[in-house]
């Protein structure tokens, strides 16, 4: 798992560390019981505060994503299939919001997006 911060991009760096190593896990990438980086290392490797790792880890475990064992370190919980579910449904809408606003933008009618999505619907199925 290769992690990636910006201080430009206006998310704080904690929030950056936590989507990524969510979006980790929700792809596969890490699996259950896979072992985290330690905060120390993580820090260093992103050559960044341990405060704002720990934050970062501490914000998957009070979520559900991970568990630290101390002394252990930090892992990755089971897949909680409704947590996946409600990942999938928040991409699904900001892509749905990203629509509207460029259908909004062009003047084109609601009827014409349902009509577009219900034909994609279908060419899928």
């Amino acid at each position: 798992m290769r992690i990636i911060v910006s201080n430009r991009s206006g998310v704080p760096i904690y929030e950056q560390i936590k989507e990524q190593i969510k979006t980790a896990i929700f792809s596969g990438e890490i699996h259950e019981d896979d072992l985290l980086p330690s905060v120390r290392q993580l820090a260093r490797d992103l050559k960044i505060s341990v405060i704002t790792t720990t934050r970062a880890y501490s914000d998957l475990e009070q979520e559900g994503f991970v568990v630290n064992a101390p002394g252990r370190g930090c892992y990755v919980l089971p897949r909680n299939k409704e947590l996946a579910r409600e990942n999938a449904l928040h991409k699904i809408e900001d892509g749905l919001n990203a629509a509207i606003a460029a259908a909004r933008a062009e003047g084109i009618e609601k009827q014409e997006i349902i009509e577009r999505v219900n034909l994609l619907w279908e060419v899928e199925a």
